[in-house]
């Protein structure tokens, strides 16, 4: 019989890559850590580990063991809540989110969060590149834009109404478009998710019909931090949500244009993996978060 303590020190050696630090944070002797791994190994009958001159990393078979793992320690937990109402939520989370919503939304709130839920720990990933959920070892996910299929489970936090900008000093030089027709004398700044790729230009949606409108433009970035810098030192428009560029709206440094105009509002979703029983600490996570958002983005599109 596999002993829960074994399926907790796997997994924080997996967490780490490493056995000193494992040991570290569980207060234990590294011996008694490489003891608890192998004795895993044998118990399941397979490697789990690979070491190497510089950290420890799963196997195959050792990251779907770690994803096992962690369902069923979240499950212990609940199971020992149950009987304990009003107890403190305990363990680690791991989130990921887009930068601009990580630093200018969830992280100026975070304190208030883990004020009610002290014995929480947070891992907060914040990238616009997308993790694997599941690999990575995220407990859920923060998607901003259409999804992907998948078989995670998907909750739909609302929808981020975007907005066409541009800097108040491009404007002074540039001018202000007013037509459609007018974006061919103006520059816009490019995003692409991989650079080397062009983006479709400016978007219109037209009788529920998007189609972007090719613009001259000599900056492509990656990341929305940077899409929004490019806006705010004159380089072109943007067409993006405010929910990070909300001080500069309301400053003036940046102003709207062609309202009329805009392109499409987009599906903001948080996504889980599919568990028989769903951690109490995830939960309530969620719900909070839910309501964090909810001042930024519109009510969830209908289901057709």
């Amino acid at each position: 019989m596999v002993r829960p303590e074994l399926l907790l020190v796997f997994t924080r050696v997996a967490e780490l890559s490493s056995f000193t630090q494992a040991a570290d944070s569980l207060g234990l002797p590294k011996a008694s850590v490489s003891k608890s791994v192998k004795q895993l190994e044998e118990a399941v009958g397979t490697q789990l580990l690979r070491r190497n001159t510089r950290r420890v990393v799963l196997t195959h078979d050792g990251q779907a063991c770690y994803e096992r793992c962690k369902d069923m320690l979240a499950s212990f937990d609940d199971l020992q809540a149950m009987f304990r109402q009003g107890e403190a939520l305990r363990g680690r989370l791991r989130v990921d989110m887009s930068l601009g919503m990580a630093h200018r939304v969830v992280l100026p709130r975070l304190p208030e969060f883990l004020a009610l839920h002290p014995a929480l720990e947070i891992e907060l990933s914040s990238s616009d590149r997308r993790v694997d959920l599941v690999a990575d070892g995220f407990d859920c996910v923060v998607r901003t834009g259409p999804l992907d299929a998948s078989d995670l489970v998907a909750r739909p936090l609302g929808m981020l109404v975007q907005h066409n900008l541009a800097s108040r000093a491009y404007l002074a030089a540039h001018g202000v478009p007013q037509t459609l027709d007018d974006l061919a004398r103006h520059r816009l700044v490019h995003y692409a998710t991989r650079l080397g790729v062009r983006s479709a230009g400016f978007e219109v949606e037209e009788g529920g019909v998007v189609r972007g409108i090719p613009m001259q433009g000599s900056v492509t970035v990656n990341n929305s931090e940077a899409y929004g810098a490019a806006c705010l030192a004159g380089l072109g428009l943007i067409q993006a949500p405010t929910i990070a560029l909300r001080p500069h709206v309301a400053s003036g440094e940046l102003v709207e244009v062609l309202p009329q105009w805009r392109a499409p509002s987009l599906p903001v979703t948080v996504l889980y993996a599919h568990r028989r029983q769903l951690p109490a600490r995830l939960r309530v996570f969620m719900d909070w978060l839910a309501e964090v958002l909810a001042p930024f983005v519109a009510p969830p599109a209908s289901p057709d």
